[in-house]
């Protein structure tokens, strides 16, 4: 699932080609869980309307109009927003690899929302195999539970608020920051890397871990965001950013998805275990 690295990547890459441009017509796929806002109302709201800018909030990219009104975007599992004519094998069906297509991205089935500009290409485009992103138009000046329920951005990480917030939680610590109330933006990869990096056990209690110790996870979770952010996020599935490049960071994982193979430090293997049912990832001899 993209993370906030993905995130911000796409949202950095592709506000220099949609902010100041007027939508001139909008396709929608047929009504589906994809779409929290009916597609026909989504489609009658954004056309004619200016892309005034694109914000980040969590997961969440925030695509602000001229007129006031905002839309809420979340890649999901599986979302992919691209430029239209961006190239990435990650784009393509089974069939079309075994058709020998070049990765060129033509709308498919999966591709459920696509915007066209009035000054001409390239377009928007949001695809989504399986569905699980989602489209919401927010009228002016109202928000949305989704984001209401966000803590501080990860990017701002505080070690003594996570220590404070962890004193009555007996939960694993990797829950603690997985928790989208506490730290809005982590999820599997880099909770996984964070605590690595700080020599922190996935499944120690959250209230055991002390003061000195969030304080270096606090800024190793920044530290990891802030390097994906640099690398292009991770493209170890579907995550490709706007320009159909994939991310590098998948490149740099020291623990995440590298379960039976050897500590880049101490050269014990790396476990494997199942918290919260999501995939953890550690050292048992640098975690502790």
């Amino acid at each position: 699932m993209p993370e906030l690295p993905e995130v911000e990547v796409t949202r950095r890459l592709l506000a220099p080609h949609v902010v100041g441009r007027r939508i001139q017509s909008v396709r929608c796929g047929p009504p589906s869980y994809f779409f929290i806002t009916p597609p026909r109302r989504l489609a009658a709201a954004l056309t004619g309307r200016e892309i005034s800018s694109l914000e980040r909030q969590g997961k969440y990219l925030l695509m602000g109009l001229a007129d006031g009104q905002r839309v809420l975007l979340h890649l999901g599992m599986t979302g992919q927003l691209f430029m239209a004519g961006a190239v990435s094998p990650r784009l393509m069906t089974l069939a079309q690899h075994s058709s020998g297509n070049d990765g060129n991205a033509q709308p498919d089935r999966h591709t459920h929302l696509e915007l066209d500009f009035a000054d001409g290409p390239p377009g928007l485009r949001f695809r989504d195999v399986r569905k699980f992103g989602k489209v919401l138009l927010l009228a002016p000046g109202k928000g949305d539970a989704r984001l209401d329920k966000l803590g501080r951005d990860a990017l701002q990480a505080d070690g003594e608020l996570l220590y404070q917030l962890s004193r009555k939680r007996s939960a694993p610590v990797k829950t603690l920051l997985l928790d989208q109330g506490v730290l809005a933006g982590v999820g599997n990869i880099y909770a996984d890397e964070a605590l690595y990096m700080s020599g922190i056990r996935p499944t120690r209690g959250a209230r055991r871990v002390s003061r000195r110790e969030y304080l270096l996870l606090a800024d190793n979770v920044q530290r990891v965001l802030l390097r994906s952010i640099e690398t292009g996020g991770s493209s170890i599935s579907d995550f490709i950013a706007p320009d159909g490049k994939d991310g590098q960071f998948q490149n740099e994982r020291k623990v995440y998805a590298r379960e039976g193979e050897a500590c880049g430090i101490c050269s014990s293997v790396i476990v494997r275990i199942v918290i919260g049912q999501r995939s953890s990832h550690y050292c048992p001899s640098c975690q502790r």
